[in-house]
C-alpha cells in the first residue's frame, strides 16, 4: 500500500526520500543546521529539487559546509566556486554564504551553539501545524519574520521571511507536513 505523503514530493524517488527521512525532523546540530541554511540560501527564486539534486556538489564545493573552512574563504576559492558549473554560480549568494559563515560563528560565540539561538525562538520545541492541505501553508509567518529580521541584525545575507520559514519546515522547528500525510504524526 503506497503511503500518502504531502503533495510536494510529486512522485520523484530524491524528492520522497527527503520528505521521508529528512523534512520536518528537527535538527539540533550546527553543522546540520548551517548546511540547511546554505542550502536554503542557494535555493532562494528556484525550486527545492534544483537544490537537491545539487546538493553533493555544493558539499563537495564547500568543503562538507565546514563554516570555519568557509568563514575563511579567499578571493581565489570564491573565484573557483563560481566557475563550479555543479552548484548555483550566483556571485551575491557565494559571497552570502562566507558572511553567514562568519555570522554563523559568533552566534555560536554569543549563544554557546547556533542550535540555541534558532531554537530559542520556538522554546526548544517544534510548532505542530495542522494543516489539511498543501495551500493553507503559509510561506512566512511572524515568527519567520522575526528570525529573519534578527539574523539580518547579526550580518547574515540571502535570510528573508520565505527563506527562514523554508528553514524552519526543513529543520523541524515548525511540522508542515500536512495532516493526512504519515510523516505529520511521525515528527
Amino acid at each position: 500500500m503506497d503511503k500518502t505523503r504531502c503533495g510536494w514530493c510529486k512522485n520523484d524517488p530524491l524528492y520522497m526520500a527527503y520528505h521521508d527521512t529528512e523534512w520536518g525532523i528537527p535538527v539540533y546540530d550546527d553543522d546540520k543546521l548551517f548546511e540547511f541554511l546554505i542550502l536554503e540560501t542557494f535555493q532562494a527564486g528556484l525550486s527545492w529539487i534544483t537544490i537537491l539534486r545539487k546538493r553533493e556538489n555544493f558539499r563537495n564545493a564547500f568543503d562538507e559546509f565546514d563554516y570555519k573552512k568557509i568563514a575563511n574563504y579567499s578571493e581565489a576559492k570564491y573565484e573557483e566556486l563560481l566557475l563550479n558549473a555543479g552548484i548555483i554560480r550566483n556571485k551575491l549568494k557565494i559571497k552570502a554564504t562566507i558572511a553567514n559563515a562568519i555570522a554563523f560563528m559568533e552566534v555560536q560565540q554569543e549563544f554557546g551553539s547556533f542550535s540555541n539561538y534558532i531554537w530559542s525562538f520556538t522554546k526548544g520545541q517544534p510548532i505542530k501545524n495542522k494543516w489539511k492541505t498543501l495551500s493553507e501553508l503559509p510561506a512566512t509567518t511572524e515568527l519567520s519574520d522575526t528570525i529573519s529580521k534578527d539574523l539580518k541584525k547579526r550580518g547574515f545575507k540571502f535570510v528573508g521571511s520565505t527563506v527562514i520559514y523554508a528553514h524552519m519546515q526543513a529543520t523541524g522547528m515548525i511540522n508542515d507536513h500536512v495532516t493526512e500525510c504519515f510523516r505529520h504524526q511521525e515528527v
